[in-house]
């Protein structure tokens, strides 16, 4: 009997994050994906607290308010289907962006397949350690292949 595959190990930057909670498209597919348990999806303390800084800022008012739910709504309903990992220091990895290696510690302490990342900083890696780093879209068709 064929064992089932397993999940779709991700962390998604916080650019993503907040294209799914408050647009439609790819992003907001892997967030569905992740509610669904066709992907699992990892974040840590510090993402969490970037994605609520984020969406704090003005040019996000609007999209927020139109989602019907504050800022700690939204950002506690993701923490309800992305799992917590603990994320050790790392060693410098993007000089020009430091907060982006937040995202690559995460995904090493959740032994991540991906890194799901509008960042061109981070896409310009291409991958860390064994791990992909991806759009939303071709994340959207690895998941659904």
């Amino acid at each position: 009997m064929p064992c089932a595959p397993h999940a779709v190990r991700a962390v998604a930057d916080t650019n993503t994050v907040v294209s799914g909670l408050l647009w439609t498209g790819a992003p907001r597919a892997l967030l569905t994906a992740a509610r669904a348990g066709k992907l699992s999806l990892y974040t840590s303390a510090t993402l969490l607290d970037e994605l609520s800084e984020v969406l704090m800022r003005a040019k996000f008012t609007k999209r927020v308010a139109a989602s019907n739910m504050s800022v700690e709504r939204l950002v506690r309903r993701y923490a309800q289907f992305a799992q917590l990992a603990i994320p050790a220091s790392i060693d410098p990895v993007i000089l020009a962006d430091p907060d982006d290696d937040q995202v690559i510690a995460c995904a090493i302490a959740a032994h991540a397949d991906l890194i799901i990342s509008g960042d061109r900083h981070l896409r310009d890696i291409e991958s860390h350690q064994g791990i992909r780093i991806v759009s939303a879209g071709e994340a959207l068709r690895l998941i659904t292949q």
